[in-house]
């Protein structure tokens, strides 16, 4: 054998080589990307189906995203383990690897973790469900959904919003729902020339008369301070969570007519301005 005729036989070598391997594995790797492709849409099906399974069962909605999540998850991880087995990797030995790898992952994984710990707290101790008007981490907004990592809120401006499960869980979580009512803190401020029982007559008639104030308990109207340009007046009417910023515009505007219909001036600030001529 020559020189130029050795380069040719390992050239002949690795591509027999290369077309047993492929015989070999490219049926493998074909089934394999069938079965991925199939099996996703399987767990798609059987992930709706669980939580349609759930609405019928009127189970707690704010369980339904988080078992969804969870199931679709385990499944997801099933099958990958299935399909490298397929491919022709030891399960076994992708366990293993898993396992010796399980640590590093934990490490990385440190904030993830601390979330699906938190959504598991939520789902026990149930600090808010869907549904529930809650303020955490700086923000508001109605709980749209508890998912395995994330709390989803929509603010009042229609807003979606992110948090973290471990950051509520481990936080401070304000649930303005739970209770069943809400207040709504006003503060106005009158002429000091205006007449204490009259302007406190007139703002209580303002809430006594807006069908969303609710009776129980009773609405309050006292005043609150001495300012510099004004009496101020605390008016504190108790609503529905829901009705909250209805009841807070309706008032603010029914009050200003009130007034005016009464002839309770609103002071505004002002200042004198004396020219002295040197």
């Amino acid at each position: 054998m020559n020189a130029i005729d050795a380069p040719i036989t390992q050239l002949e070598t690795l591509t027999m080589k290369a077309y047993e391997l492929g015989l070999i594995y490219a049926p493998r790797l074909v089934l394999s990307i069938l079965t991925l492709l199939i099996g996703l849409w399987i767990i798609s099906g059987v992930t709706k189906l669980v939580k349609a399974s759930m609405v019928r069962s009127k189970v707690d909605p704010t369980l339904i995203p988080f078992m969804g999540s969870l199931v679709s998850w385990l499944l997801k991880l099933l099958l990958f383990i299935s399909v490298a087995s397929m491919i022709g990797v030891a399960t076994t030995s992708f366990i293993a690897v898993l396992g010796a790898a399980g640590l590093a992952i934990g490490l990385a994984l440190q904030c993830s973790l601390a979330n699906f710990a938190g959504g598991v707290l939520i789902m026990v101790f149930k600090p808010y469900k869907v549904g529930d008007l809650i303020e955490s981490q700086g923000h508001l907004g109605v709980v749209k959904e508890v998912q395995i990592f994330n709390t989803i809120l929509l603010s009042p401006q229609s807003k979606r919003i992110i948090i973290p499960n471990g950051a509520t869980s481990n936080g401070s979580v304000i649930n303005y729902t739970v209770e069943g009512k809400i207040r709504v803190d006003l503060t106005i401020g009158v002429s000091y020339l205006a007449d204490i029982d009259q302007t406190k007559a007139v703002l209580m008639e303002v809430l006594l008369n807006n069908d969303k104030v609710l009776k129980t308990p009773a609405p309050f109207v006292g005043v609150s301070e001495m300012a510099d340009s004004s009496v101020n007046f605390a008016v504190r009417p108790h609503c529905l969570p829901e009705h909250y910023w209805d009841v807070y515009f309706s008032v603010n505007e029914a009050i200003k007519k009130a007034l005016d219909k009464n002839d309770i001036a609103i002071p505004f600030p002002q200042r004198d301005v004396h020219l002295i001529q040197a």
